[in-house]
């Protein structure tokens, strides 16, 4: 078992601060570079309502990692902005090896990517090489390399089930929280690396009872990358856009979410009617009762994106190799999705 994992810093969560004037002028300047730079924009639930807003506004996409890639691909442009954390810019880059892939700032990481480093987790692979591999899409073009299948949050279950009735033992990386959601769903014989999402694994089921309790109208929306303990309260388990939909198609007035709060910003224009909560991750003594936003998605923000326009800064390189191992893994699970009947738009990945 991987006993050893790298210690992560947790940057603070320091957001953008603008005038409305600010707001205004980099607005303006970015979209006028997007048109001089042949550029779209693609932007992260997880990332603020400025970057959402404006990749609206402009033709991009704000959508969970999978489809910010894929609309990339699909895109006439020929550079793409992605606004969300690292992986996700390599992603969108082993789709689209032929484009200029830049980011708002490279050092917004991913605490489950930086839990799982290529070497570490090559080596414990090769420990177990009759074990199948199967990632999480929240993990570098290396490590995605290594696998035989890369799956998002909505597709897991089916995925792992698939392998299973093949009588397949599973190796998964790196969210053991989403890994033993998925174990627990299918029976697998899974062995688990030991990643989490520090936003996510801070929810505090408690909080969430006590919560409820205030507002017993609720419905409780989770993401599978939750404790169990968080898993088991919830009236619907999915993906970012699975948890988007949920607030349209359930009938409660009020809704306790368990995932990152960029997420508001989609939910309330979903369902603008509906009281959106968000579930608590501060226990006692703490000095927010929730802290659920990431602090790498927050390095995001309508400055640097207009740096990198005018500077070509932050620009995303995988090498060719790498790109080409780490699309198989891709493919195979679109693959599989289109012979099972699985509809690309419902593949959410985050």
């Amino acid at each position: 078992m991987n006993d050893t994992l790298p210690v992560i810093a947790i940057p603070p969560v320091v957001e953008e601060s603008l005038t409305d004037a600010e707001r205004a002028d980099l607005t303006a300047r970015i979209k006028a570079q997007l048109i001089a730079q042949d550029a779209v924009l693609v932007a992260h639930y997880y990332t603020s309502a400025d970057l959402q807003r404006l990749a609206e506004e402009t033709g991009g996409c704000v959508s969970d990692s999978l489809e910010m890639a894929r609309f990339g691909h699909a895109a006439k442009a020929k550079t793409l902005i992605v606004a969300g954390v690292r992986f996700m810019g390599e992603t969108a880059k082993i789709l689209s090896p032929e484009k200029r892939v830049l980011m708002p700032d490279l050092g917004a990481e991913c605490s489950l990517d930086l839990s799982c480093p290529a070497d570490k987790f090559a080596a414990f692979c090769d420990q177990h090489p009759e074990r199948t591999v199967v990632v999480y899409a929240n993990t570098s073009a290396a490590v995605k390399a290594r696998a035989d299948w890369m799956v998002t949050s909505s597709i897991a279950v089916r995925v792992v089930a698939h392998l299973h009735a093949q009588g397949k033992k599973i190796l998964w990386a790196p969210d053991r929280f989403l890994g033993d959601y998925v174990q627990r769903q299918t029976g697998a014989d899974m062995l688990l690396w030991q990643g989490a999402c520090v936003i996510h694994e801070r929810f505090k089921a408690d909080g969430i009872r006590a919560l409820h309790r205030q507002h017993p109208e609720a419905a409780i929306l989770v993401h599978p990358e939750s404790p169990f303990e968080v898993i088991a309260l919830a009236d619907r388990v999915g993906s970012t856009t699975q948890l988007i939909r949920a607030v349209t198609e359930m009938p409660n007035p009020t809704f306790i979410v368990a995932t990152d709060n960029g997420i508001f910003y989609k939910m309330q224009a979903a369902a603008p009617g509906k009281l959106l909560l968000e579930a608590p991750t501060g226990g006692v003594g703490a000095t927010c009762v929730s802290c659920a936003h990431c602090p790498w998605m927050a390095m995001n923000g309508l400055r640097k994106v207009l740096h990198a326009l005018e500077t070509g800064a932050n620009e995303i390189h995988i090498d060719p190799a790498t790109g080409q191992r780490a699309i198989h893994a891709i493919n195979r699970m679109l693959s599989f999705a289109g012979q099972t009947g699985i509809t690309l738009a419902g593949l959410s990945a985050d």
